[in-house]
Order: structure tokens, then C-alpha cells, then sequence
């Protein structure tokens, strides 16, 4: 990361960022981040004031409908309005507004735009590894980096309250957040960029941190559960029927449906993305995909900001007992 262009707002061409250009120095490094935090010091993130032509929180939402799919725009609200931390899952639009007028540094990143706490989560890597990481990016975009780590303090708080957990509660659980972000960003920068590269938070090593020791174990038996669990066994008798002895996903609305596509521009704009994902795939996972034929593909509503976006599921055969699911977000 070029912090000078950064905060700059210097666009830098792709040969300024080729191995061939000179390189700050570590010591460099330290002393931009240390001119830009006078710049936008730490103490200017202390307070947030609303801006008197605020944009209406509602007006925002309904911004944020358009152009999803308006029979889902009902199920949408309806998951907001369980309660106020499911409306901030919702409502990145909104935060992003209010934040439009924070402080920055002016260090802009490909930030998660979502980074509330659900959705970080534990899942499998191509490896099998189970690792703890960021789960969802389909609200990414460039900004400021300190908006990805708001939206994830303020998360705490309103996962506090939803649970009815006091204030010293909230803010003990938010300050531990933002002091384990500082100092693992802290450690980082220490280490070497093949080091940094290939960190990941492993979810064995993680629950061993757990001083709770039902808290530990309850961690414990979902990992193993999850680990023992198979598409062909789970998944597969529960979204997948058969009719005219062909495989199909079965229907389940309104979060599982088949798009009604009378003249083929849903199944031929599909198919085409389909093609152009695999041509992005390194050979060997390109080979493993081929062994399998796309049989069928269906609308499958998740989450809660993702409600009313082109969200599916894909079913693909390699043979009569042999399934592979693949989600696909807009």
C-alpha cells in the first residue's frame, strides 16, 4: 500500500507499483503513518455528530432496494425489522452515509463493507482447514479503511444490546475488538510479507483460547459436527429431488425457487458466468470442476443485506451420488 499516494488522493500507474520501483523502507512506512495520524489523529474518532440534513435512515433503505428482486424487498424489511442489529446487517448503505462525513486518513482499501461480527465466522479452506475469517464480501467497494473497523465495533454494541447485555459489557467487548486489531496490525508489520501472506487464524487454535470451559466445549462439538457433516448425507436429501429421473433442486419458497425464465436469458446469462468463473480458476481446480455437469440452479434468499440480490445455489453432478453445491451472490 502506497500511503503517500494514499492519502494523497494520487492515482499511481501500474509500472509505479512494479517490482522494478523503489520501495519506502520500513522506517519510511513508520514515519508516513506516523505524519498521517497527526493528520487524523486517534482522538478524532472519539465523537460522531449527525449531520443536520441527515439522509432519512428510511429513504436510505429503500435507496438500497433498487434493482433487487422486488418479490424478496418484503422478506427483506421484514428480517430488518426483527430487531436493531438485524437492521444494521441491512443497512450498510446507511452506515457508509453516516460515515461519509468521519474522519479518515485518506488511505483507501478494497474494504469488506460488511465487517459486522456474523459475519466472520469459521469455514473450510480449499486445504480443508478450518479457519476463522471474514465470510461475506458482496458489499465490497474502495474505501477508507477505518470504515470496515467502525462497523465492526458498533456491531458488538448492538449484538450487546440484542442479547441483553449491559453497557460495561458492550464497551469492555468493543475496546478488546479494537485493541486486538491494533496490535495484531501492530505484529504484522513486523513480520515479513510471505509471513503476513500466508497467516490465518486457525479455528482449533482459537477456541483454546477460551477461558470458558462450556463455552470451550460447546466450540469444540460444533467444529466436530460440522467436520462430520457431508453434502451427500445433510444436503443433499434436503435441497435436491428427483423428477424424469434427473436431479433438481426442490423448491422451497419464498428462499428456495426457481427463476421463472420463459425466454432463456436467466439460464443463458448463468450459463455464461458460469464459464467465464471457471476460465479464472488455476488449473487444478479447473480440472476438478470439469469432473462434475451443471444440473440446476435455484434462487436461495440468505442473510440479511443480501435479501433481494441474485443469490443462488447451484447443484453439480459427477455422477448419481456424487454432488457439489456452489453458491453464487450478486
Amino acid at each position: 500500500m502506497d500511503f503517500g499516494a494514499a492519502a494523497d488522493g494520487v492515482k499511481t500507474t501500474t509500472e509505479e507499483h512494479s517490482a522494478f520501483a523503489p520501495h519506502p523502507t520500513r522506517a519510511q512506512l513508520y514515519a508516513m503513518g506516523e505524519a498521517l495520524r497527526k493528520k487524523c489523529p486517534r482522538s478524532s474518532h472519539s465523537s460522531w455528530k449527525p449531520l443536520k440534513r441527515r439522509a432519512n435512515p428510511v429513504q436510505l433503505v429503500e435507496e438500497a432496494d433498487e434493482g433487487r428482486i422486488p418479490k424478496l424487498v418484503p422478506l427483506r424489511h421484514g428480517r430488518m425489522l426483527a430487531s436493531p442489529f438485524t437492521f444494521y446487517r441491512g443497512a450498510a448503505l446507511n452506515m457508509a452515509a453516516d460515515l461519509a462525513t468521519s474522519p479518515t486518513t485518506g488511505i483507501r482499501v478494497q474494504a469488506c463493507g460488511d465487517a459486522h461480527l456474523v459475519n466472520f465466522r469459521g469455514f473450510a479452506t480449499p486445504e480443508r482447514r478450518i479457519v476463522f475469517d471474514i465470510h461475506d464480501l458482496d458489499e465490497t467497494l474502495p474505501a477508507p479503511w477505518e470504515w470496515d473497523v467502525k462497523r465492526l465495533a458498533t456491531s458488538f454494541v448492538l449484538a450487546c444490546r440484542d442479547n441483553d447485555l449491559d453497557q460495561d459489557v458492550a464497551e469492555g467487548a468493543v475496546l478488546t475488538c479494537i485493541r486486538s486489531y491494533r496490535q495484531h496490525m501492530a505484529e504484522y508489520s513486523d513480520m515479513s510479507a510471505l509471513d503476513v501472506w500466508y497467516a490465518s487464524l486457525e479455528a482449533g487454535k482459537l477456541i483454546a483460547t477460551i477461558k470458558d470451559p462450556a463455552i470451550r466445549k460447546r466450540a469444540e462439538k460444533r467444529i466436530a459436527t460440522e467436520k462430520a457433516r457431508s453434502a451427500l448425507e445433510h444436503d443433499f436429501p434436503e435441497l435436491v429431488k428427483t423428477e424424469e429421473e434427473k436431479a433438481v433442486i426442490r423448491d422451497s419458497a419464498p428462499t428456495i425457487y426457481h427463476w421463472s425464465d420463459e425466454d432463456g436469458e436467466f439460464d443463458a446469462a448463468i450459463r455464461e458466468g458460469f464459464a467465464r468463473y471457471r476460465d479464472t480458476l488455476p488449473d487444478d481446480r479447473r480440472f476438478l470442476l470439469d469432473r462434475y455437469e451443471f444440473k440446476d440452479i435455484a434462487i436461495k434468499v440468505v442473510g440479511v443485506g443480501s435479501v433481494g440480490t441474485m443469490c443462488a445455489v447451484i447443484l453439480l453432478m459427477a455422477g448419481d451420488n456424487d454432488p457439489l453445491f456452489l453458491q453464487l451472490k450478486e
